[in-house]
């Protein structure tokens, strides 16, 4: 027989997984002996009373032999005298379109604007210490895309759509913790990601697939509604057969290029706001209702929401035990975004906190149509830039002066190695930003006893939520209405927010574009 069960345990007793076996036994009354075997489904916290538990939910097999384990195994084959498929960008969307084609027998080659993993490190390392942005190697661009040095977080809600526990499996078989397939909210650390993006590099180089880096589209070649031809960016033509465009929501030279070749586009809906600093150690009082945090708990997170003036305001990509680091793909332009190592174990917890942008909110750049929301998030990360010091480092304020208008006379220590400057940010924000911003934390410092306090400090822009501008596909066949053989994927074409459903949309359109080449 196989049983699903639920045990409601402490901590510390949730963290000695070699007893599970007892606990099965004492709380529903099987013999120990009667269990073959039990596997781990899902971990999460009920941290809603003083007395924190974990749930575990685990199937048991009671009464028959213990089940023959078995490591999911991907069906990789030699692609290298294969057709072709191109993939540009080597984000989630990208990879894994790159690894379902090879599964499909076709032969990936991916285009990535962006450097391998260690020549990235030290562009990262730069823009943190000198404030220099190279504008096609940085926490956007590279290998791995965005998500690469930015957490690894993979909760997602788009669960309709794929088969996202395929896409766990595979981050596993390329070197994940196995954690990431119980926990409710899995994450694989921004210290160890990279690691598992080298080792999915590297099946496809094995299969015959080929990554070119530091290969930069800059113009295609239509004939007939097909592209014909890729352009990079020292002028060599690649001929294509079908394209997966995957370039992650900061590639806007790519919007620009679709719009001057006529492709149809449309504004789409996304956030902007801050990014906000509070002390690890009072986000875990809070959360957990104790002095000090149990060894056996993780670092405490919280996710907020809100409406204010008809509009959500929300938490957004919350780092628990993390840093807040420079993500600008251009000078000129302050941008912050969050990340946590797998340890979890900084002394800081920050998020975004970030309002609804609408259409109508970029009045002001109507000239450029269906991209007057990019100009828009483009005009608040120059104006970051420029009350931040005209440099990487974020203007910030102390949460409670900034909720009161008030300019803060210091700042607290922060993770965010750029630096800050103290700047008014409910003066310089719009307002329909700001406003919502400052009634959006009294309620959340109501529904969190002690979160809306001047320990926390606030840093600007929080403005690369997910894409502005989306790329419309036919719904039955992922295709771009206008091009036949261009797949849209992504973050980038507006349809995935995250590394996971990313992964899926890009296998979704590699099916789709294999059924166009066979």
């Amino acid at each position: 027989m196989q049983k699903t069960i639920r045990l409601i345990l402490s901590p510390e007793q949730a963290a000695k997984d070699f007893e599970y076996r007892k606990y099965i036994s004492e709380q529903f009354n099987y013999n120990e002996r009667q269990i073959s075997a039990f596997k781990v489904l899902k971990k999460s916290i009920d941290a809603r009373s003083k007395n924190v538990k974990i749930i575990v939910e685990i199937l048991v097999f009671i009464d028959e032999p213990a089940p023959i384990k078995t490591d999911f195994q991907p069906n990789y084959r030699y692609v290298g005298n294969k057709p072709e498929v191109h993939i540009i960008g080597a984000g989630p969307a990208g990879l894994f379109a790159a690894l379902k084609a090879i599964e499909n027998g076709y032969k990936p080659v991916v285009l990535e604007r962006g450097k391998e993993i260690r020549q990235r490190r030290r562009d990262i390392a730069l823009l943190s210490r000198e404030h220099q942005v190279n504008p096609e190697s940085n926490y956007c661009f590279g290998e791995g895309g965005a998500g690469t040095f930015s957490d690894g977080k993979l909760y997602t809600r788009s669960k309709k759509r794929g088969n996202v526990k395929r896409i766990l499996e595979l981050l596993k078989y390329h070197g994940a913790d196995e954690k990431i397939l119980s926990d409710a909210h899995p994450h694989i650390g921004t210290n160890k990601l990279p690691g598992v993006i080298k080792n999915i590099r590297q099946t496809i180089l094995d299969a015959g697939g080929e990554i070119l880096f530091n290969t930069k589209l800059t113009d295609f070649i239509i004939k007939d509604d097909k592209i014909e031809s890729l352009i990079i960016q020292n002028g060599d033509k690649i001929d294509v057969q079908a394209v997966i465009l995957a370039t992650g929501h900061s590639a806007r030279d790519i919007y620009y290029l679709l719009d001057k070749k006529g492709i149809y586009l449309e504004e789409k809906s996304f956030a902007m706001g801050v990014r906000v600093e509070h002390p690890q150690d009072l986000i875990d009082s809070i959360q957990y209702h104790c002095d000090i945090r149990s060894e056996y708990l993780p670092a405490a997170a919280y996710s907020l929401v809100s409406q204010v003036n008809g509009r959500g305001v929300y938490s957004f990509c919350m780092c628990p035990g993390g840093f807040i680091v420079p993500s600008a793909t251009e000078a000129n332009q302050v941008v912050v975004n969050g990340m946590s190592p797998s340890s979890r174990n900084s002394k800081f917890a920050n998020s975004g906190m970030v309002v609804e942008i609408r259409p109508e909110d970029a009045k002001d750049f109507q000239e450029y149509g269906k991209l007057a929301l990019l100009k828009f998030q483009e005009h608040l990360e120059h104006l970051a830039f420029l009350n931040g010091g005209y440099r990487q480092t974020a203007p910030a304020q102390r949460l409670h002066d900034f909720v009161n208008g008030k300019l803060s006379a210091d700042l607290p220590a922060t993770s965010y190695h750029p630096g800050i400057a103290s700047s008014p940010l409910h003066f310089w924000l719009p307002e329909h930003i700001g406003k919502r911003l400052q009634t959006g934390f009294k309620i959340f410092g109501k529904k969190m006893y002690g979160y809306l306090t001047n320990e926390a400090v606030i840093l600007g822009v929080e403005s690369r939520t997910s894409s502005p501008v989306r790329i419309p596909r036919d719904k039955e066949n992922y295709h771009h209405l206008q091009i036949k053989n261009l797949f849209p994927a992504g973050e980038g074409a507006g349809y995935a927010g995250g590394i996971v459903s990313s992964a899926v949309d890009g296998e979704l359109c590699l099916e789709k574009a294999i059924k166009l080449l066979s």
